[in-house]
């Protein structure tokens, strides 16, 4: 009788055993679909609203989302050392101005140039610009006769650019640099002339600032008399190069140097052989400088040089009678002012954005074939962009640099459209290049055994008679 039990028992106990095993294999595979099909129901009789499906996000209110926090992205590219960096407020010491701290406190931001997956940005074009526009290339010859010629304006950054002009570009000859001096020696490879006319080479040799009107009109006499007399015979080129910067940063950046005590009062702004008379050209402040002036009283100045200075430095000024403003009739004078700006920038050799760093460096090395040791360094946080403005103080440094404004905007399309454009042909060429590798290497291989096809049974019956003497 207990035999006939246990036999009964047994059969249950394993089938129960059975089932165990079977659930602890099947329930993990559906334990988040079993839990998440019960808590929906559960969580609506709660009065709480489920959870939005991932199918369904579209439907949620897009303030609902903004809110969410998002995670950085990753960082992408090597670390990159100061050498490269720029940073526009740190100007140096100018004839006139106060010894500058160095600001500790800009914080390097991802370069917002890269695109998140390695492709081209969408860029849309706004202005027509041929061909020859946007080709940009130098046949600079370092070795002859050819001059670079660095446009400086106030507050774009240039100070840094100049910096990379003596210091940062790798040649045969690097400029020669000695501590505790302003200016470098950038000679030609084994001769005593300069092929660089900037502030950091040739100091300010055509006065304090130049701009295109008194650089075009100076700089050749300065470099014949700097020139052995028996090259005066040769051709010489002049490219002139300049960087341009968002015109109410630079404004602003203007403001806070300016209310350190800089003055730059030493300019000449020669113009048609003479300098402005003070009538033609009065001053802001009564003293030796405009220390601790405030924004209002800064804009409040109609004759203040930093409105519209960008316009200013890159035109012809002698085309609007230079700084006699009763010679025409100021809308006429602006319209002039600003298609000679515009024209010059655009057949100059080349300019830079101080916003667009890593494309800048970029341009630079593609127009006159010099490669930089560093890489250039994007920085976003400058003492203009900690300048707390309203909208009301905005709108009025647009209205002041009306013109800068334009000239802006025309200058960052043509700068895209150029980058845009280089890049393009450099694709161009890599693919044709690999064409013609993928090409030539076809052709080695068919060289390489010829008439393979036709010796085949030969090759066979070769091989087969040599394992006959080996067997």
């Amino acid at each position: 009788m207990d035999e006939r039990f246990n036999k009964w028992l047994l059969t249950p106990v394993l089938t129960l055993l059975f089932v165990v095993i079977m659930y602890q294999y099947v329930s993990p595979s559906c334990t988040s679909s079993c839990t998440n099909f019960g808590e929906q129901p559960r969580a609506r009789e709660a009065g709480q609203p489920a959870a939005p499906a991932p199918a369904r996000r579209a439907q949620v209110p897009l303030e609902d989302w903004e809110r969410r926090p998002q995670l950085p992205p990753p960082p992408r590219g090597p670390p990159e050392g100061p050498r490269g960096a720029v940073a526009p407020e740190d100007e140096d010491v100018e004839p006139g101005d106060p010894e500058e701290e160095k600001d500790g406190e800009e914080e390097e931001e991802r370069d917002p140039e890269a695109p998140e997956n390695g492709s081209l940005p969408r860029f849309v074009p706004r202005f027509n610009f041929t061909l020859k526009d946007l080709t940009r290339f130098v046949d600079f010859n370092i070795k002859g006769r050819d001059v670079i010629v660095f446009l400086h304006i106030q507050k774009t950054g240039g100070t840094t650019f100049g910096r990379h002009l003596v210091k940062n570009i790798r040649l045969e000859q690097p400029c020669s640099c000695k501590a505790g001096q302003k200016k470098c020696t950038c000679h030609r490879p084994g001769k005593k002339e300069t092929w660089l006319f900037s502030r950091f080479s040739t100091g300010w040799s055509c006065g304090l600032h130049a701009d295109w009107t008194e650089l075009t009109n100076c700089v050749p006499a300065i470099m014949e008399k700097k020139d052995c007399p028996r090259n005066h015979s040769h051709t010489r080129n002049f490219y002139y190069i300049t960087m341009l910067r968002d015109p109410v940063s630079r404004y602003l950046s203007e403001w806070k140097h300016v209310q350190r005590g800089a003055t730059w009062k030493t300019s000449l702004h020669m113009c048609d052989g003479r300098s402005p008379t003070p009538d033609e050209l009065p001053t802001c402040y009564p003293g030796d400088d405009w220390s601790g002036v405030s924004l209002r009283e800064f804009m409040d100045c109609t004759h203040n040089l930093a409105n519209n200075r960008q316009v200013r430095m890159l035109a012809d000024l002698s085309l609007v009678g230079c700084y006699n403003l009763t010679f025409m009739n100021e809308s006429e004078r602006n319209t002039i002012l600003l298609q000679s700006a515009k024209n010059n920038l655009k057949n100059m050799a080349f300019f830079g954005l101080t916003e667009f760093q890593r494309k800048t460096q970029f341009l630079f090395e593609r127009t006159f074939n010099l490669k930089f040791i560093s890489p250039f360094t994007q920085f976003n946080i400058t003492r203009a962009s900690n300048v707390e403005i309203n909208e009301g103080a905005r709108q009025r440094i647009e209205e002041l640099n009306f013109l800068d404004m334009q000239l802006y905007e025309y200058a960052k399309d043509l700068f895209q459209q150029r980058y845009h454009h280089t890049k393009q042909r450099e694709h161009q060429r890599d693919r044709q290049k690999r064409r013609e590798e993928r090409r030539v290497q076809r052709e080695h291989r068919g060289q390489r055994w010829p008439k393979e096809d036709g010796n085949t049974e030969g090759a066979v019956t070769e091989d087969y008679n040599s394992q006959v003497v080996r067997w």
